[in-house]
């Protein structure tokens, strides 16, 4: 038979006869001998078991022999020698060069034994298939061997460097990817990968279940208001093993590495994440930076002597955190009817505040009207003589309100009054009405006041008094629409007018609207706060309003006193007590400051979001090897809408000092978005000053922003192999997790796996010394057996 009809029939059937003419004859041969057998030892006169024994060992050997006639063969499928590629990935990233307990070498060491080209599996690995070797750490790139390998990598792309293999090998048969990791990878995305479109992959895990002794920053994260003069809060998880019962000591260091504050946590425990909590106060603006770090309080000279360390790394043992301190001056405009109480405590509350510039325009008159005397050549006085509606108009022109402008104006600002134009307003980032009737605007200042809040994302508060809301006619207007409070369906005041504050559900959980730290400290506030007696009424919440504090009459009704509500960009308030000014005056001791505090902190909350022309965020891409910065600037006009032509320009400094220079560019054809990324080579802290111009070279606004990279920090997280994320991409893409001790028994099972390219091998089964010796023995047993009882 040709080779090529066998290798086809073997194809087919992997176990076949290849002398298929000699199938009838060996069968009748094979049959006969058989039915002789029986027949003769059915007449023989001895034993069962020795009839039974003699009849099956010459019936065996006749039929093998009988076999070969037909020359049975074997056959199985084998890899196409060099058709198949097998991708080998070996991760250098940092982590690995921790010493496991129980280990004298770290996993780098004991990993780099096995990596050598002469090693057993390595040659078995390479008679089969093709193999491509890869190192990665931030990156993917191709090695001839591992001679070089060394573990000092700042990241652990595995998540990346596996999608590459299998799309760079999609078109070409790959039976397997071998990779060699702890599995902690940098580079994990909220996107899920579909490992069952990848090549078979094969873990190979470093690292041991039992952790090493460590203290490790998981987290730094920074909670803050826009103000200078606000607290800093800064919260720190961290995670210890091996130092169950002991002290740890945690300090907060500023960018300069002086020590700011020191915290000693006591009696921690093996793998439970505490909390460190500090409060600071920055003394300058702009983008600060500040770092948490952790030891044992035993090992005083842990930092400055690492070799004193018990611990099995010092890299993660602090982390940085970025805090923007620089959105300041915020200006405020209060407009109030009359001269008040009001505006003396508010303004005396933010004297002292950088971060605010409060602007006052207070009508000390109401409009007037101004005669004009007759003159020699003229008529008689238009006022007297005019008494048909032309006339009342032409009287109007000349009433004009009296105003007093205070604060810190520039020169010229609010000369004319209340802002007529967007221009003037939108300079602005909160508003306050005090006591000032809706007729006191035209129609067009109204709805600009309405722009303002809605388009430009300003802050709007009104207050409480005889001509606000209900009682100024708001109701149908511009203004009445962005309160949060209907003005309609006001229900009546009570005869007697005295009030106490009261704080809702809602109102307890805004920090801004609590005065005291502590629950009890803040009711004992309120019940020691004077009765109130100006305020005004008005209908039901609005939708997505939220009632944060209410006055109780002494009937035991409860009525709205301080209603919050986003409305477009910006929010709006109403604070419908009219004579707060009552808690400064009438107070116990002249040394308390609550309502002083109480002003700040709604003048803050008011401007807290307000945004700026020129609006800059920064985003790491984490899915990215690279992990890169993106810096993306939004660019409004004079009247905040999107500036579509604007030039945006990057000024980064470096860790160690280098300047450079970015364009931003149009980002995703959205209007008024600008995007550049850049990705950080060294550790430590970034800084950018974002500048924004317009299309003639005129400078919009600048901007500072910042970022840390920490690379060993994110590296370090945890020090485990991550075994779960490597059985899940084993499992899913249809490999297995392989022990490093265990390459060489692997290897020389991949053959027998699914691979894409195989050839058939065929072996004569009959054409082997062993079948025919079986059949020999089996007659010289029966013969044996024969003349042992003696038969014939």
């Amino acid at each position: 038979m040709s080779e090529w009809i066998r290798e086809q029939l073997v194809l087919e059937w992997p176990n076949l006869w290849a002398a298929r003419n000699w199938i009838v004859p060996a069968s009748l041969l094979g049959g006969g001998v058989f039915f002789l057998v029986i027949w003769a030892y059915r007449q023989a006169e001895v034993p069962r078991w020795l009839k039974i024994s003699c009849a099956l060992c010459k019936t065996v050997a006749v039929l093998l022999l009988a076999a070969i006639l037909v020359e049975p063969m074997r056959s199985e499928s084998k890899p196409t020698p060099g058709a198949n590629l097998f991708a080998v990935l070996a991760d250098r990233s940092q982590s690995l060069q921790l010493v496991d307990p129980g280990e004298s070498s770290s996993r780098a060491e004991l990993l780099k034994k096995r990596l050598n080209r002469e090693a057993d599996w390595q040659v078995r690995l390479g008679q089969d298939f093709d193999v491509r070797r890869y190192e990665f750490d931030r990156q993917l790139f191709p090695v001839a061997d591992f001679e070089e390998y060394a573990a000092d990598g700042e990241a652990s792309s595995i998540v990346t460097s596996l999608v590459s293999v299998a799309d760079r090998y999609s078109r070409q048969p790959t039976a397997g990817v071998l990779l060699f990791t702890d599995g902690n990878a940098t580079d994990f995305s909220e996107t899920a990968v579909d490992w069952s479109e990848s090549p078979p992959i094969y873990p190979v895990i470093l690292g041991n279940e039992e952790t090493a002794t460590d203290l490790g920053v998981r987290r730094v994260t920074a909670t803050q208001t826009n103000f200078e003069a606000a607290p800093l809060t800064l919260l720190a998880e961290i995670e210890g093993q091996g130092f169950s019962g002991q002290s740890v000591l945690v300090e907060l260091l500023d960018e300069k590495n002086e020590t700011l504050q020191t915290r000693t946590v006591a009696d921690i425990q093996d793998e439970q994440v505490f909390s460190v909590r500090f409060q600071v106060q920055p003394k300058q603006r702009g983008v600060l930076f500040y770092q948490v770090r952790v030891r044992p309080e035993s090992e005083a000279d842990a930092f400055s002597d690492p070799e004193t360390s018990s611990e099995a790394t010092l890299l993660n043992n602090h982390r940085m955190v970025m805090v923007d301190r620089g959105r300041g001056p915020y200006q405020v405009l209060y407009v109030s009817g009359r001269p008040n109480w009001e505006f003396k405590f508010l303004n005396r509350a933010l004297a002292e505040d950088d971060e605010i510039e409060l602007h006052g325009l207070i009508r000390i008159a109401k409009r007037e009207p101004k005669f004009q005397f007759r003159q020699k050549d003229s008529n008689a006085n238009r006022i007297f003589t005019n008494t048909d509606d032309e006339g009342k108009e032409q009287v109007e022109q000349y009433d004009e309100p009296v105003l007093l402008r205070v604060g810190r104006l520039d020169p010229g600002e609010l000369s004319g009054g209340f802002p007529k134009s967007a221009d003037e307003l939108f300079g602005y980032h909160a508003v306050i009405l005090d006591d000032l009737e809706a007729d006191y605007f035209t129609q067009e200042q109204k709805s600009l006041v309405q722009d303002f809040v809605s388009r430009r994302g300003g802050g709007f508060l009104m207050l409480g008094g005889m001509e606000s809301f209900a009682e100024g006619d708001y109701h149908r207007t511009p203004i009445g629409e962005l309160l949060p409070v209907y003005l309609n369906g006001a229900k009546q005041l009570p005869e007697q007018k005295e009030y106490t504050l009261a704080l809702t559900r809602e109102g307890k959980l805004e920090p801004w609207v609590r005065v005291r730290s502590t629950q009890l400290e803040e009711q004992k506030r309120l019940d020691e706060m004077p009765s109130l007696r100006t305020l005004n009424p008005v209908g039901a919440l609005k939708p997505g309003a939220s009632e944060l504090s209410v006055v109780n009459t002494r009937q035991g009704e409860k009525r709205p006193a301080l209603v919050t509500q986003r409305f477009g960009k910006g929010r709006s308030g109403a604070l419908l007590i009219g004579d707060l000014w009552r808690w400064k005056l009438y107070q116990d001791s002249p040394d308390n400051e609550d309502l002083e505090k109480a002003w700040r902190q709604t003048i803050r909350w008011l401007v807290g979001e307000v945004p700026q022309r020129l609006q800059v965020e920064t985003v790491r891409k984490v899915s990215d090897p690279n992990r890169p910065v993106e810096i993306t600037a939004e660019v409004n006009d004079e009247n905040y809408k999107p500036l579509d032509n604007a030039k945006v320009t990057i000024e980064v400094t470096t860790p160690d000092g280098e300047q450079l220079t970015l364009k931003a560019e149009p980002k995703q054809a959205l209007s008024g978005l600008y995007a550049s990324s850049y990705v950080p080579r060294n550790p430590g802290m970034y800084r950018a000053k974002v500048i924004a111009h317009h299309p003639d070279g005129s400078e919009i606004q600048q901007s500072e922003t910042g970022w840390v990279s920490e690379p060993a920090s994110e590296e370090f997280l945890t020090l485990k192999p991550n075994r779960e994320f490597l059985e899940t991409i084993a499992r899913e893409s249809g490999g297995e997790v392989v022990n490093l001790a265990d390459l060489d028994q692997f290897v020389r099972t991949l053959p027998e796996r699914e691979i894409p390219v195989v050839e058939p091998k065929v072996h004569p089964v009959w054409h082997k010394w062993g079948v025919f010796l079986l059949a020999v023995g089996l007659l010289v047993g029966e013969w044996g057996l024969r003349r042992w009882k003696g038969l014939a």
